[in-house]
């Protein structure tokens, strides 16, 4: 069963409009799918499905945790102001002070960049994230490609590199439950410790993304085992942003049982 329940538009880093998103979803062939911009719903509305194609709704919200960042999954989430409304807006914010200041941190190092320049990279009032940064810094002719300006101007231990402040995954999870939605953790695979399972489980936490691109199979095998464990559900994602950089396209192939309970979960069996 082809699903993608992890996907990006221009609302946030992803370079497709709601419906180029959509469209692509469809050709491909995904049964159901989930846009998950970073912060922000409002890709909603904006697209019409084609016939045979599901959508859940779906955000992936930034967060702090231990000096580093984790990502939760929120689905079938409302579209109307909820509890999780004042908190978007929070993070929002806080993307586009820490965005300032990567920028006057490459300006102090020498690099020729401005606010003006990471802007033209977003779709306006887009989520600001630093892959619009990245995309400048290639613009400019600064770095050579994405994975360049991160390695060389965005990663910690890096000229431009300034810690997030979001909300920790505790208070994701718990805004996500009362506004009454679905919460996941994105990826877990890239955490640099996964003791935090449990604890995020004792808060409220639902799922585990168990089926990633970059996921080994010994990794895949891991958290099935910890999505048993704790009795939380699978779900499976390509995080597309961009068919330059993801170029296995949108789609992720499970068998159906794997996600079964997720789909009840969110009202959407198949």
């Amino acid at each position: 069963m082809l699903v993608d329940f992890h996907s990006h538009t221009w609302e946030s880093d992803g370079t497709l409009s709601p419906q180029g998103l959509c469209d692509l979803m469809h050709e491909r062939g995904v049964r159901v799918f989930s846009i998950t911009d970073h912060d922000t719903l409002t890709a909603y509305g904006q697209f019409e499905l084609p016939k045979n194609l599901r959508v859940v709704t779906g955000i992936e919200i930034n967060t702090t945790y231990s000096d580093g960042e984790v990502h939760i999954l929120g689905y079938g989430l409302p579209l109307e102001p909820s509890p999780l409304t004042q908190v978007l807006e929070a993070n929002r914010n806080a993307r586009r002070a820490r965005i300032g200041r990567i920028v006057q941190q490459l300006r102090d190092a020498g690099h020729e960049i401005t606010l003006e320049h990471v802007h033209a990279e977003a779709k306006e009032n887009a989520s600001l994230g630093r892959p619009h940064v990245g995309k400048a810094l290639v613009r400019l002719g600064i770095a050579s490609d994405i994975e360049h300006a991160f390695r060389a101007f965005l990663r910690r231990d890096t000229t431009g590199y300034v810690p997030s402040t979001h909300i920790t995954p505790h208070e994701a999870i718990e805004v996500i439950s009362a506004s009454g939605g679905v919460s996941v953790l994105a990826h877990p695979g890239r955490l640099r410790d996964y003791d935090i399972i449990g604890p995020l489980v004792e808060h409220g936490l639902q799922g585990l993304e168990v089926f990633y691109p970059t996921h080994e199979p010994m990794q895949v095998q891991y958290f099935r085992d910890r999505a048993k464990q704790y009795g939380l559900v699978m779900t499976a994602g390509s995080d597309f942003h961009d068919i330059r950089y993801h170029r296995r396209g949108v789609g992720a192939e499970v068998e159906e049982p794997d996600i079964r309970a997720f789909l009840n979960l969110v009202n959407l069996s198949s």
